[in-house]
């Protein structure tokens, strides 16, 4: 509702639920930068305002799971328990390098996982929430993921890996969050790129768990599969991508991979231009453009 909460900066929804966290922003804002709002689409009648967080400067990212809500700062992480009779749980530094904002919430039952940049450069700390009392946390993991700074970070579903990207965008690693240890490298290309998020999927597979992960950015595409020429020392340990398309550079977009369907291997990119496009891919790394569309005309 645009004449209650006016133009909106961030939203960030809880799972696929009628709960969404809101942060004011854009050229009409009603409420300010600091604030988080959270608001209940199920409520009957117009207010559905039903709660309102306050910060002493301006709100870069929120993120929600079913008991907790994670609001980032430039330099501090605040955590509440959510959403009955929400109280602060504590806060805890984050590292104030650029980009800010970037931190991860597990959604998992079993492990209530929080990441966020170290203070150390490239770093990654991991904190478990699923204890957490008013005015207590728990010591955080660190992990030294990278040697330039940390440009994004991902847990997967269950919370047992964490991927991240440094600020270069050339490679995303994968690590164990209990063991700390470094189990694969994917890279996605020689020259450096800005990567803007990086987000694992789920699915369904034949008797398993299965798992697949996706990233966004600009200045390239992901190498494919194959030889592409003399590779030596650290290129050789890396594993390269099975497909690749892009999108244009100048506007950045999240993607999520297709479900059943006429092309079950399939991407959907949105991006922030208002264009929508979908891309199937084969098993032997053909990539082909099967929709495009408009569906917001943004200057």
């Amino acid at each position: 509702d645009v004449e209650q909460v006016g133009s909106v900066g961030l939203v960030e929804m809880l799972h696929r639920s009628n709960l969404l966290a809101i942060v004011g922003g854009g050229s009409h804002p009603k409420f300010p930068d600091a604030s988080v709002l959270i608001w209940d689409d199920a409520r009957e009648g117009k207010d559905k305002l039903v709660l309102e967080f306050s910060f002493p400067k301006p709100v870069l990212a929120v993120r929600m799971r079913h008991d907790r809500l994670v609001v980032a700062l430039q330099s501090r992480l605040y955590v509440f328990s959510f959403p009955h009779r929400p109280t602060k749980l504590f806060e805890t530094p984050q590292c104030p390098a650029p980009p800010p904002g970037i931190v991860d919430l597990c959604p998992s039952l079993e492990r209530a996982l929080l990441v966020f940049p170290g203070h150390k450069c490239g770093s990654l700390q991991l904190v478990d929430l699923g204890s957490a009392k008013p005015g207590t946390s728990s010591a955080p993991v660190t992990i030294n993921a990278h040697q330039s700074e940390v440009g994004c970070a991902a847990l997967s579903p269950p919370g047992t890996l964490v991927a991240s990207a440094s600020r270069r965008g050339t490679l995303i690693r994968l690590f164990c969050t209990q063991s700390r240890a470094r189990l694969l490298e994917l890279r996605r290309g020689t020259d450096p790129a800005t990567l803007y998020w990086c987000r694992w999927e789920h699915w369904e597979g034949p008797g398993e768990w299965q798992g697949r992960g996706r990233t966004g950015g600009n200045g390239g595409e992901l190498a494919r599969v194959g030889k592409v020429g003399p590779v030596l020392g650290p290129y050789v340990e890396s594993q390269w991508s099975l497909a690749s398309f892009t999108i244009p550079a100048e506007a950045p977009g999240v993607c999520a991979f297709g479900r059943g369907g006429r092309s079950p291997s399939s991407v959907i990119a949105v991006c922030v231009d208002g264009t929508f496009h979908k891309y199937v891919f084969s098993p032997d790394g053909n990539c082909n453009r099967e929709a495009f569309d408009v569906f917001l005309d943004i200057c």
